[in-house]
């Protein structure tokens, strides 16, 4: 099994080991695949619109004294990073004989990803989504029913993405024959380390970019924290540049890393908010995909070491940077995404006019604007 530093691990029933064993070991075959690397390869390029552009934003580097860069992963298909994770998932389970497709999803957008890629492999695919996740998500629900997968909705608990990811893997302990497969960093052995491989794809493309743009790296990359996908994408190719700073933002509601203990969630030793008991604390936020009590294990390890800062953002700091980007930049963001925004915006207070701030725009606000149109007037 996989740990990082102490983080990490397989706490699985035991109906789940040789399910999961034999995804770590498909999976770690198909990293030496020529065949598979190439067909991923194919389809992130031709299908998915890779590589995503590195946009110098004008608008806002003059306002802010300091040179600001998008990293456009909202110009994918389907509108966010998760395209890059389903699409590697689905190829490995169809490598692997697989046909039914468990997933979860928070604000919609690996719901959607992951109906995508079935859809495109011929594969079925079955997400649970919160109730509260889905009233609030209404135009990716729809997306995901167009896609032909089976929408089902989750009333326990808080009605959120742990509920989600709770109801999946109740399905996959009964079908231990499906393929499971989770958006983010989170989870058991082998998904924090697979995620964050078909995710880096995103930091290693802005390292050649930016290099190609200004001639030498960034000094700080900025990505939202939920699960972490989106971010440790971003921040594991730059894990040996020690001079680049990088910052995860949390939703203020649901920050584990800022404020919770470790303990075991979802199949993994990570951050967790909990009480002293050890049951898990509530959260709140006004991004479904940051709702969560929890957080990838390696982003848990990054903070231990301190190869990355963690920080938190409220919701109204959130719907500033939303505004400010969608005004001053013709980019509506997700508000997953917004929470970084806000905090780039912030931090750039302290930078210099030379000075390279990179912020990871993981999705397109779509999703979110029939939900603010009552707040934002």
């Amino acid at each position: 099994m996989t740990y990082f530093g102490k983080f990490g691990g397989l706490f699985v029933p035991e109906t789940l080991v040789e399910p999961l064993k034999e995804v770590k070991e498909a999976y770690y075959k198909a990293k030496e695949d020529y065949e598979f690397q190439e067909q991923l390869k194919f389809y992130l390029e031709k299908y998915a619109g890779r590589p995503s552009a590195l946009y110098y934003a004008k608008s806002l580097s003059e306002t802010y004294d300091c040179k600001i860069y998008l990293k456009r992963e909202d110009l994918l298909h389907t509108g966010s990073h998760k395209i890059n994770t389903t699409l590697g998932q689905a190829i490995l389970a169809k490598t692997m004989g697989k046909s039914r497709i468990i997933a979860e999803t928070g604000a919609g957008q690996h719901g959607v990803a992951a109906a995508t890629a079935c859809a495109l492999l011929k594969l079925k695919c079955i997400v649970y989504m919160g109730s509260e996740d889905i009233e609030r998500q209404k135009l990716n629900v729809l997306r995901m029913k167009l896609l032909g997968t089976e929408v089902r909705p989750v009333d326990s608990g808080s009605r959120t993405l742990k509920d989600a990811i709770n109801e999946a893997l109740r399905d996959y302990v009964a079908n231990p024959d499906s393929y499971y497969m989770i958006g983010s960093v989170v989870g058991p052995t082998p998904y924090p380390e697979m995620v964050r491989d078909f995710q880096r794809v995103i930091g290693d493309e802005t390292k050649k970019q930016i290099l190609q743009l200004e001639g030498r790296l960034p000094d700080a990359l900025v990505a939202c924290v939920g699960g972490g996908s989106n971010a440790m994408g971003m921040f594991y190719p730059f894990k040996d540049d020690l001079k680049v700073k990088k910052y995860g933002v949390e939703a203020y509601g649901a920050a584990s890393l800022c404020r919770g203990s470790v303990g075991v969630l979802h199949g993994a030793k990570t951050r967790v908010l909990q009480d002293g008991d050890g049951q898990i604390a509530p959260t709140q936020s006004i991004a479904a995909g940051l709702d969560y009590p929890a957080v990838g294990p390696e982003h848990a390890f990054f903070q231990e070491i301190g190869l990355a800062e963690y920080c938190s953002v409220g919701d109204s700091e959130a719907l500033e940077g939303f505004r400010i980007l969608s005004e001053r930049e013709g980019i509506i963001p997700a508000l997953e995404s917004s929470h970084a925004v806000a905090y780039a915006l912030e931090l750039t207070k302290s930078m210099k006019p030379d000075d390279i701030v990179v912020i990871n725009l993981s999705g397109r606000g779509d999703k979110d604007v029939a939900e603010l149109a009552g707040i934002l007037k």
